[in-house]
C-alpha cells in the first residue's frame, strides 16, 4: 500500500546639570592718597610671537588635512582590495564577463575566479579554512551549512536585510541558509528533484504522466514494464526500490518521507515504514527494478526506463548518451491532500556562495554575491551557461520563474520551488566519508537494504537507523527530539 498522507496541513538618561562654579569676583585695587598719576605705569602691550601663531595655525591645517585625508582615504580602502572565489560547475568563461563588470564599476577590486574540482571538494576547503587560507568567497551545497558554521559570515542587514532576502529568493533559501538568527548564503542557482519522463513510451501506452504517487501502483503503469522469455527486465517502468542503481535514491525516499510527514530526525513510525515499503515495493513485490540493471540515468539514456527521478543536470548526461532521446520533465508526484490550495512539496538540493567569517574583505564580498545576484546578472550567467550546455541554472529568484515556466527541463522544477523542502539527504555532494550527507545516507542506506533483501521489517530497520542518525546529528550540533 502506498504511504498514507499524514501531513497537517520581539527614555534616554536625564542629562545631569553641570556643576556651578562660583564666580571670584577680582580685586581691584584703590589709590591711595599719596599715589600721583604720573607715579602710575601704563600697561605692557605683549605681542605674541609670530612663530608660535604660525605654529599653531600650522598644526591645525596639519589636523585637518589628515582628517580630509582619511575620509577619502578611508572610503576608498572600504571599496578596494583582492576577492578570491572558489567555485564549482562553472567554468571561468561563464563568470569572468560578470567579474569584469564589476571591477569596472569598483576600480579598486580584483576578484579572482577558482575553479575547484569536486572531488574531495569539502576537505580541501575544510582545511583551507583551518589553516587560515581560505577563499572570501566559496561555494558550498545547501545541506553542509552546519559542517561551516564556524567559518560563514553573515549577511549584513546593510548589503540585504532578511525580509528583502526571503522576498527575493524561494522560501527553502531562508530556510537552508540561516543560522541562528543570521543569514549565511546567497544562492545563485535553485534546483531540485523532477520526474524525468520517456514520452515515447508513455504515449505509446496511452498514458499521461503521474501526479500522484498511487497512479505508480496501478495495472496500467505496472504495465510499462517489460520482460523477456527468461524473466529479465528489458523495460521498466521507474527506477526505484533499490541503493546500488538508483540515482538520487536518497532524495527520493527523502521526498516520500516528507510528503508523509516524517521527521526525518527521528524516522520512525507508521508513517516512515509506509514511505519505506513503498518504496522497496517497486523491487520486491511488483518487480519494476532489480540490481541487474544499470543506474537508472543509463538505463533512462538508453531508452528502456519509462520515468525516472534526479535534478535537472542529470538532462546533460541523458543528452550526450543520447541525443535523439525524447523526453520531457513534469512535477513529481504528491499524496493525496486535504487541502488543494496547498503548495506541491518537491526536494530541493542546490548550491549556494558565502564568504568566509575570516575574510578580510567581507564588506566587498558580499556586495559582490548582491550583484551577482540580481536579475540582470543571474541572465547574464544563464546565457553564458547557456552557450556551453543546453541550458543554464534555474534562477532561485521568485521575481524571475516565469522567465523558466515554459523551458523544457525547467519549467517542472520552477513550478514546485515554492513548497520546496529539504534535509541532510544529498548524494553527489562530495562531502566525503565524514560528511553529514554521506553519514545519513549510509543509516538510512542500510535500512533500505535490509527491507529490500527481506532481512529485517520497515520497523526493525527504522530503528537501527533512527539511532545513528541521531548521533549523527549530535556530531554537527544538531538538536533531535
Amino acid at each position: 500500500m502506498p504511504p498514507k498522507n499524514i501531513f497537517e496541513s520581539t527614555n534616554p538618561l536625564p542629562v545631569p546639570p553641570a556643576p556651578q562654579i562660583p564666580v571670584q569676583q577680582p580685586v581691584v585695587p584703590t589709590a591711595s592718597a599719596s599715589s600721583s598719576p604720573s607715579n602710575v605705569q601704563p600697561p605692557i602691550k605683549r605681542k605674541f610671537p609670530k612663530a608660535i601663531l604660525l605654529g599653531v595655525v600650522g598644526f591645525f591645517v596639519l589636523v585637518l588635512f589628515i582628517g580630509l585625508a582619511y575620509k577619502f582615504l578611508g572610503q576608498k580602502s572600504a571599496n578596494s582590495g583582492e576577492i578570491t572565489w572558489w567555485g564549482l560547475w562553472e567554468d571561468k568563461s561563464v563568470v569572468i564577463p560578470l567579474i569584469s563588470a564589476y571591477e569596472s564599476s569598483h576600480p579598486g577590486v580584483k576578484i579572482t575566479y577558482v575553479a575547484q574540482s569536486q572531488q574531495d571538494y569539502r576537505e580541501r576547503l575544510t582545511s583551507a579554512l583551518a589553516k587560515g587560507d581560505g577563499p572570501d568567497i566559496f561555494a558550498f551545497h545547501n545541506s553542509w551549512v552546519p559542517m561551516f558554521k564556524n567559518d560563514l559570515d553573515s549577511l549584513p542587514a546593510s548589503v540585504m536585510n532578511p525580509a528583502d532576502y526571503a522576498k527575493t529568493f524561494y522560501p527553502i533559501a531562508s530556510s537552508d541558509l540561516t543560522l541562528g538568527n543570521s543569514i549565511v548564503g546567497i544562492p545563485l542557482e535553485y534546483d531540485a528533484l523532477t520526474l524525468f519522463v520517456n514520452t515515447d513510451i508513455l504515449n505509446s501506452a496511452g498514458l499521461k504522466p503521474p501526479t500522484d504517487w498511487n497512479q505508480l501502483t496501478s495495472p496500467q503503469y505496472l504495465a510499462l514494464t517489460k520482460k523477456n522469455d527468461q524473466g529479465v527486465i528489458t523495460q521498466s517502468e521507474i527506477a526505484l526500490g533499490r541503493t546500488e542503481n538508483v540515482d538520487q535514491w536518497p532524495e527520493i525516499l527523502a521526498l516520500m518521507m516528507i510528503q508523509n510527514g516524517v521527521d526525518l530526525s527521528n524516522p520512525t513510525g507508521p508513517a516512515a515504514e509506509g514511505a519505506l515499503t513503498f518504496f522497496t515495493n517497486f523491487s520486491t513485490v511488483y518487480d519494476e527494478w532489480d540490481t541487474t540493471l544499470p543506474s537508472s540515468t543509463q538505463a533512462f539514456a538508453s531508452g528502456n526506463l519509462a520515468m525516472y527521478f534526479g535534478p535537472s543536470w542529470r538532462a546533460f548526461e541523458i543528452e550526450q548518451q543520447n541525443p535523439n532521446l525524447k523526453f520531457e520533465t513534469v512535477p513529481v508526484p504528491q499524496l493525496p491532500k486535504d487541502n488543494p490550495n496547498d503548495p506541491d512539496i518537491t526536494y530541493a538540493t542546490y548550491w549556494a556562495q558565502g564568504v568566509w567569517s575570516k575574510s578580510s574583505n567581507k564588506t566587498i564580498a558580499w556586495d559582490f554575491l548582491k550583484f551577482l545576484s540580481t536579475q540582470d546578472s543571474l541572465q547574464k550567467l544563464y546565457k553564458n551557461e547557456s552557450a556551453i550546455r543546453s541550458f543554464g541554472e534555474p534562477y532561485p529568484r521568485t521575481d524571475m520563474a516565469s522567465l523558466l515556466s515554459g523551458q523544457p527541463i525547467l519549467g517542472s522544477i520552477v513550478s514546485q520551488a515554492v513548497g520546496a523542502r529539504s534535509w541532510y539527504l544529498d548524494s553527489r555532494t562530495f562531502d566525503g566519508p565524514t560528511g553529514i550527507n554521506t553519514q545519513l545516507i549510509n543509516y538510512f542506506g542500510d535500512a533500505v537494504n535490509a527491507v529490500a533483501d527481506g532481512k529485517e521489517s520497515a520497523s526493525a530497520a527504522l530503528a537501527t537507523c533512527a539511532q545513528g542518525v541521531k548521533q549523527v546529528l549530535s556530531q554537527y550540533g544538531l538538536s533531535t527530539k
